[in-house]
């Protein structure tokens, strides 16, 4: 059974940092696309990261580039979203992803979700 745990997030003043954490179980970690996505309220779903097993790079938008970074720890089952200099802007709910078809971030339809994290940063 494939399945997304998702942890970390909560509270943040601007400049800081939080680290999200998401569990991977019931597949390979490491062999497929996974991503991370946020939600802001009223807002439409965002994809702000991914990195695939046959992508030579991690792919992230443009508003988080340079701040935030995707890695993996295949050992651990866990990939993680290193958030940097946050700001006020990042408020969103934050969800991990996977397609279990997909090998790279240019051919990715997300099948499998996690359950999300609130990051709130605020002053």
């Amino acid at each position: 059974q494939v399945q997304l745990e998702q942890s970390g997030g909560g509270f943040m003043q601007p400049g800081g940092s939080l680290r999200l954490s998401c569990a991977a179980s019931g597949f390979t970690l490491g062999s497929y696309a996974i991503g991370w996505f946020r939600q802001a309220p009223g807002a439409a779903r965002q994809g702000i990261s991914c990195m695939g097993s046959s992508d030579s790079i991690g792919y992230y938008a443009d508003s988080v580039k340079g701040r935030f970074t995707i890695s993996t720890d295949n050992d651990k089952r866990t990939v993680y979203l290193q958030m940097n200099n946050l700001k006020p802007e990042d408020t969103a709910d934050y969800y991990c992803a996977t397609d279990l078809s997909s090998t790279s971030c240019r051919d990715v339809a997300y099948d499998y979700w996690g359950q999300g994290a609130q990051v709130t940063v605020s002053s």
